[in-house]
């Protein structure tokens, strides 16, 4: 069951890790950046595996630099 959590684990680990080095400002800012990065990716069928991801962890970057 463990293997299954292990992506989730795994963007709140990295989001942790951001949060961790930069500031929450910063953090805030660079969720956005990506969510839109990935949002403009899903516009595109190709990039469409890439961006959902891209736009998931942007946006637990601007939940963890609101909230945490």
């Amino acid at each position: 069951m463990g293997i299954l959590l292990w992506p989730f684990k795994l963007v709140f680990w990295l989001t942790g890790l951001v949060l961790s080095l930069c500031g929450k400002l910063i953090t805030i800012i660079l969720g956005l950046v990506v969510c839109a990065l990935g949002l403009i990716l899903c516009m595109t069928l190709i990039g469409l595996w890439v961006g959902i991801p891209l736009a998931i962890l942007g946006l637990s970057l601007i939940i963890k630099g609101v909230l945490g």
